[in-house]
């Protein structure tokens, strides 16, 4: 067992890290700014140029480099064939644009300012990427994402994230293979290259035939918790055997979600990994902060504030001028370069990398792992204010190009029993888009041959419904058999997700009035229209006219909603009784019975006459109370 003196010394940084993240993410946000700039000051307050609250931050760097591996499998999962197809000339046209035409020319300033072409060259590459988590945190605050310009910039970001994905495999494997010198250099690379082929053609076998069967299994086992295992154990285990061969984690990370990308698994991984991820991304930000020199920031004060300036100038410059020639109108082609501005996350993994390989000296690495921090620092209040001044000049707005939106469905349906997949089928015949979300692994094998987008997740949780795109669904079908978890679904919607319409499926009466009284879309008992269409064909076995058949099925079906109305209003004698706690409402007649029940046997006869005991002394009690009066 740990002694006392281990706890202690264990903790302290731990609170330092959510104390910062607490107090400062809040702050930032309550004034309208990321989250990310409130863990980048937050890092800067607690790390060796702040308070030094934290004795090693290296340490802490290196956990949080977790976080970047967790935010590339994320990405990973989120990359689907279908979405590059549709996206594809602004993913590699736009983007390599983008990606080419800035790296060359904030490069070719370094290399006028004195740096040497291969530090040049990689300070131009980072700075030359984007802040992915700033840009869409400012897309999905202002609800543009589905705009042509919101569009664009997400589809360079995604290939930015590719791009990301090829420079940090390939940095490790010119490491291992530059300082081989001799006529052996060549064997050494093609072993090196061999080896590296060999481990993702492992990975990618494994994805593609075990890796749905495995979580296949899991998921039938019913443990929710060995799923999340089972998923930070994939990544985590791709990601060392990619470090081990001699690339990156991310790129381990980033192919399990490129092979989990089309499983039907993907969403609840996604809410499985989110929270984990979005902790160690915070930890990273903060340790980004922490490594900021401001003995450097004192002494080159003047050259920092004009490189932030220069740099993030040139970027909006460059990226409006490409938005341009890519069909955007010029303010969307400003706004997209605002957005695009702020150097990304990945600034602070390829500059360090780039340190330990020897192609930036110190001062280099230093002075531009500052300068990104700084242009995320004053990027996003840029693009805000530049987006105000904007917005009284905003065009006519254009046809939005194939984006994210497109790929998203226009109703979620929870749960794909019986109920749910009669209702499909009419959803299937019209051509309406849907997701379905089923915890049931034989339900989600029924499904997969509607063409629907249909993934396994437990839809009682918040993560799993939003990660399924609830926010971006037009009406939300609650088909799930428990009557709780509809009511909990319910309430977390309206809680969450206030314009999202709500229909839902009724087990019983009292269930319909619990939903009733929840104000939802559209409720439904489901044997009411079974129930009522088997009775108007009895009444035609039973010699009834077809017409007057259903019309006495829908006066049954009227003074049955009345009824229901009422009992919610608690205007009748069982409801009130239900309001107080009883355990259900008792089945009434909606027509006056023309004669009394008779009983055809004793044991009938005994129920009967228990029952209507009950009810006598019942009415005498009632007489016996004082009245209100």
């Amino acid at each position: 067992m740990a002694s006392a003196a281990t706890h202690v010394s264990f903790l302290p940084p731990v609170l330092t890290f959510l104390s910062a993240a607490v107090i400062g993410v809040p702050i930032f946000r309550l004034i309208g700014q990321s989250a990310v700039l409130g863990y980048l000051v937050a890092g800067v307050v607690i790390g060796p140029f702040g308070f030094s609250l934290i004795a090693e931050p290296e340490t802490a760097a290196s956990v949080a480099e977790l976080g970047v591996v967790l935010l590339l499998f994320i990405v990973g999962l989120e990359l689907q064939i279908s979405r590059l197809v549709s996206m594809r000339r602004d993913i590699f046209g736009l983007g390599t644009a983008q990606l080419l035409v800035c790296t060359a020319v904030l490069a070719g300033i370094g290399f006028l300012f004195g740096l040497k072409p291969s530090a040049a060259f990689v300070i131009g590459i980072a700075l030359a990427l984007s802040a992915t988590a700033v840009a869409l945190q400012l897309l999905e605050e202002r609800g543009d994402l589905g705009t042509p310009y919101g569009g664009r910039a997400f589809a360079v970001l995604l290939f930015q994230d590719i791009s990301v994905v090829a420079i940090l495999a390939l940095m490790p494997l010119f490491a291992s293979t530059g300082g081989v010198g001799g006529d052996g250099w060549l064997v050494s690379a093609l072993q090196s290259t061999g080896t590296v082929g060999a481990a993702i053609l492992a990975v990618v076998l494994v994805g593609r035939y075990g890796l749905n069967p495995f979580f296949g299994l899991l998921a039938a086992s019913g443990a929710r918790e060995v799923m999340t295992a089972a998923a930070l154990l994939v990544v985590l285990g791709t990601a060392m055997l990619m470090e081990h061969v001699g690339l990156s984690m991310a790129m381990g990370a980033f192919l399990a979600g490129v092979l989990l990308a089309e499983s039907n698994f993907r969403h609840q991984l996604e809410a499985d990994i989110e929270p984990f991820r979005g902790m160690l991304l915070g930890l990273f930000f903060m340790s980004v902060g922490m490594s900021i020199d401001g003995g450097l920031l004192k002494a080159e004060w003047p050259w920092l504030l004009g490189a932030t300036a220069g740099a993030i100038l040139i970027k909006v410059g460059l990226v409006a001028a490409l938005f341009r020639l890519f069909g955007s109108t010029w303010l969307d082609a400003v706004r997209g370069g605002a957005i695009l501005a702020p150097a990304g996350e990945f600034a602070f993994v390829l500059l360090p990398v780039g340190g330990e390989l020897g192609l930036i000296d110190g001062p280099s690495g230093r002075f531009a792992i500052a300068l990104a921090a700084l242009t995320m620092l004053v990027g996003p209040v840029a693009a805000k204010a530049l987006d105000s001044a904007l917005a009284r000049r905003r065009g006519e707005p254009d046809l939005a190009p194939d984006t994210v939106e497109n790929t998203e469905a226009r109703v979620l349906v929870v749960g794909f029993g019986r109920f749910g997949q009669i209702l499909t089928q009419v959803l299937l015949a019209e051509g309406i888009s849907v997701t379905v979300i089923d915890k049931d692994v034989e339900q989600i094998r029924s499904a997969s041959r509607f063409g629907f987008r249909i993934f396994y997740g437990d839809g009682t949780r918040l993560d799993v419904l939003r990660a399924a795109g609830i926010g971006r669904a037009e009406l939300l079908c609650v088909c799930v058999d428990e009557p709780e978890s509809a009511l909990k679904i319910v309430d977390i919607v309206h809680e969450e997700f206030a314009s999202v319409r709500t229909y839902v499926r009724a087990y019983d009466r009292m269930h319909a009035v619990e939903l009733m009284n929840r104000d939802v879309d559209f409720q439904l008992r489901e044997t009411v229209d079974s129930a009522l269409g088997f009775g108007r064909a009895t009444l035609e076995g039973l010699g009834v006219a077809p017409q007057a058949a259903a019309a006495v099925a829908e006066d049954v079906r009227k003074r049955d909603v009345a009824r229901l109305v009422l009992q919610q209003a608690g205007a009748l004698p069982d409801a009130a009784t239900w309001m107080r706690g009883a355990a259900q409402i008792k089945p009434e007649p909606l027509t006056e019975p023309q004669r009394p029940s008779r009983a055809l046997n004793a044991e009938t006869r005994d129920i009967i006459g228990t029952k209507a005991r009950e009810a006598a002394a019942h009415t005498l009690e009632a007489r016996d109370l004082p009245s209100d009066a």
